[in-house]
């Protein structure tokens, strides 16, 4: 069974510093941590710090 955390959408997708990458492998990027990953980079930085992201910023419109 998914967790609220899993069925919840990202906020990443309204965040300046998300992007898509080309990269089968990692498609997610976020550009104010520097890094790839496999999932959305809200649920890597939930997992491995406990805490939401401080990083975000909404994209301008």
């Amino acid at each position: 069974m998914k967790t609220n955390q899993q069925t919840k959408p990202s906020p990443c997708f309204k965040c300046k510093h998300h992007y898509l990458t080309w990269e089968k492998a990692f498609p997610y990027g976020c550009r104010a941590m520097g890094f790839k990953s496999r999932q959305s980079p809200w649920l890597k930085v939930k997992r491995e710090t406990g805490r939401e992201c401080l990083l975000f910023e909404p994209k301008n419109k």
